[in-house]
């Protein structure tokens, strides 16, 4: 309850702001809230309810073509891992940047390709983990109060158009690298990261935002 008033008061303040114009040789030429809504009803449909997941963004208009991006969200999931039951929650953050590939001036619509380097952090455990050796199988493992933090690289693509003064909407796509992809042998691993999803050597994502300018 309290992520989502946060949520709902941080849209409020970009609301009560007023549009602004900048010239086209200033530096700074505004800054945008950006409220995904596609990946908490994607993660929810496609996990039958087991998978939430929530996303704001900020990004900052720079010399008309650059736009330093800072993503911030939050996760929780139950589903399956190394044969046993996962559940886990964390946040993440992701910063990159994106390039308009329109020509010069033009903000209203644009398409952009860009980078990110993600994080997350999360605690989480995992039960009734089957052992096994060359014989039978041992009695399960359970992992209790466990941490783990995971790092990824992505390469986004979207696009956004304006649908009212200064509201916004768009979509990025995204190819997902994970870099933190092993760990010691017998350590649990998490079966879901979150801001990158199910954990895998590589992964996608769609973000479907609606964004606010001011």
């Amino acid at each position: 309850m309290n992520r989502l008033l946060l949520i709902v008061s941080l849209c409020c303040l970009a609301l009560c702001a007023s549009a602004r114009e900048y010239a086209d040789t200033a530096l700074y030429q505004g800054m945008s809230i950006k409220l995904d809504l596609a990946t908490p009803v994607l993660e929810l449909a496609r996990s039958k309810g087991k998978i939430q997941d929530y996303e704001l963004a900020f990004n900052v208009r720079l010399a008309q073509r650059f736009y330093p991006t800072l993503e911030l969200g939050y996760a929780k999931a139950q589903t399956s891992a190394d044969g046993g039951n996962y559940s886990g929650e964390g946040g993440f953050a992701r910063l990159g940047m994106d390039l308009s590939a329109l020509k010069k001036g033009v903000d209203v619509n644009c398409l952009m390709v860009g980078l990110r380097f993600g994080g997350a952090y999360q605690g989480f455990q995992i039960t009734d983990v089957p052992i096994y050796n060359n014989y039978w199988q041992l009695p399960n493992v359970n992992y209790y109060n466990q941490t783990k933090f995971d790092c990824w690289g992505e390469l986004v693509a979207g696009c956004q158009v304006q649908i009212y003064k200064g509201f916004q909407m768009g979509w990025y796509v995204r190819m997902k690298l994970l870099l933190t992809r092993t760990d010691k042998q017998g350590d649990a691993l998490p079966g879901y990261i979150p801001g990158y999803g199910y954990r895998r050597d590589s992964n996608w994502g769609i973000n479907y935002y609606l964004a606010y300018k001011f």
